[in-house]
């Protein structure tokens, strides 16, 4: 059993608050068996939303998968009281947005989508339905006469 952190960088425009929205928000991961190594070749996304039962009645996790490769049956879990969101200060620093609790099954890529929400970091202006996936992302606040973005978005991985 591990946990994984997900950490964020970016760097923010007039912007802050950045987070992943709502029980649907889809989180894009490529995910590696811990037991055989292999690595899914398409984008698998967990939500909050989702559960499923673990073998022998240990409860259940967001995610439960057969390994293609060994059959060795491996979850992951969102640790949904860690998600945050990444705020003005944070810009151009790598900060832990979520937690993922591992057991066999560890996210080795990450790609951020859609369903990301912001606000003018002066004015509050709700921006939502923000789609990182070209790790960049503009727009303009009326309230400020500003523009704000999103730019540079990268990320990585690290054991909590």
């Amino acid at each position: 059993l591990q946990r994984i952190g997900l950490q964020l960088r970016a760097t923010l425009e007039n912007i802050t608050r950045l987070r992943a929205e709502g029980e649907d928000f889809r989180w894009y991961l490529k995910l590696k068996c811990g037991n055989c190594g292999e690595v899914s070749d398409k984008w698998q996304y967990l939500r909050l939303m989702d559960s499923a039962p673990l073998k022998g009645g240990r409860g259940s996790a967001t995610m439960v998968q057969k390994c293609n490769l060994c059959s060795r049956e491996n979850s992951i879990d969102i640790l949904s009281q860690t998600i945050k969101p990444y705020n003005a200060e944070d810009s151009e620093k790598f900060k832990t947005i979520v937690e993922f609790e591992c057991r066999g099954l560890e996210p080795v890529d990450f790609q951020p989508q859609a369903g990301f929400a912001a606000e003018g970091a002066e004015s509050g202006t709700p921006f939502n339905d923000i789609n990182l996936l070209e790790k960049d992302w503009n727009d303009y606040d009326e309230k400020t006469k500003e523009s704000v973005g999103i730019y540079e978005v990268t990320h990585k991985f690290v054991k909590c």
